[in-house]
């Protein structure tokens, strides 16, 4: 009986023991935390770079007092400390910055609320009497940026399609992070995604890189890939801007918008390399 009694009492004492490991203070309430739902994800899904059209200073002013924000600022010039580059976090992660705007991506609308927002300090595109120029990153800037974003790509396993420009999400209306960004050097750091240069070669198979593809299909490929487009076929200046934006990021050095043959090339490496993205399924009403 004695026996019994003991081992009752000490299986109690484990229950209370593990309720007080579990049980959190919250002000005027207790929250049990020992059970965990299964069906859950992070609030992060996609990482979204943009460039400030402005310098530091007036960046930091913009970011912190006006409407809009972003999670980090990367200055154009870090400055060191303990031999590591600093950049500045104006929001935590696990609250959302008002950096995108209204945007569209792998079916996901409104990416404010499924992304973190970083801006370089960049002053974009510079028009002069002798034409448009842009502004180049540093090499400072942008090792700061690579070891930021490989931190958080990793830390919320962030797909490499899902590493975008503003451009990508809003092609109708931005152009940021513009022509010279680093996507490649990104890439080449682990973060975002290209494509393979001999898949390219091949789906050229020999035609002329500038000849001319059909509209329709190559909106169903940019479609396919996560961009907002319709696929009517219709060469009109919104379907231009989208495929601006996505030669922009993969193919910087030409990015008139027009529907050619290594753009088409291009698109058609990037899904044999990372598939149709999934578009995120509806969740089901509560």
């Amino acid at each position: 009986m004695h026996i019994i009694r003991f081992a009752a009492l000490a299986l109690s004492t484990a229950l209370l023991a593990a309720c007080a490991t579990t049980t959190v203070e919250r002000g005027t309430y207790l929250a049990d935390t020992s059970r965990h739902a299964q069906n859950a994800d992070s609030r992060v899904r996609f990482l979204v770079m943009h460039y400030t059209e402005i310098d530091e200073a007036k960046s930091l002013q913009v970011l912190t007092t006006e409407a809009v924000s972003a999670h980090y600022v990367v200055p154009d010039a870090p400055r060191i400390e303990h031999g590591e580059p600093v950049v500045f976090q104006l929001v935590p992660e696990n609250q959302r910055a008002w950096h995108a705007g209204v945007s569209y991506w792998q079916g996901t609308t409104e990416l404010n609320a499924a992304s973190i927002g970083i801006e370089n300090v960049n002053l974009g595109p510079v028009d002069t009497p002798q034409g448009r120029s842009w502004q180049p990153y540093p090499p400072a800037q942008v090792d700061a940026l690579i070891r930021l974003a490989k931190d958080i790509v990793s830390r919320y396993g962030i797909p490499p399609t899902r590493v975008v420009g503003h451009s990508d999400i809003a092609p109708q209306r931005k152009i940021d992070p513009g022509p010279l960004f680093p996507w490649k050097q990104l890439y080449d750091a682990g973060v975002g995604a290209w494509p393979d240069e001999s898949a390219v070669i091949t789906h050229l198979a020999g035609r002329d890189p500038a000849a001319p593809v059909d509209v329709a299909g190559l909106q169903r490929r940019l479609a396919r890939y996560g961009y907002e487009t319709a696929t009517d076929g219709v060469l009109d200046a919104r379907a231009r801007r989208v495929f601006a934006a996505f030669q922009m990021h993969f193919r910087p050095r030409d990015y008139a918008g027009n529907p050619d043959a290594e753009t088409e090339a291009i698109a058609d490496a990037l899904l044999d390399r990372y598939g149709s993205p999934e578009v995120p399924p509806t969740r089901p009403a509560p």
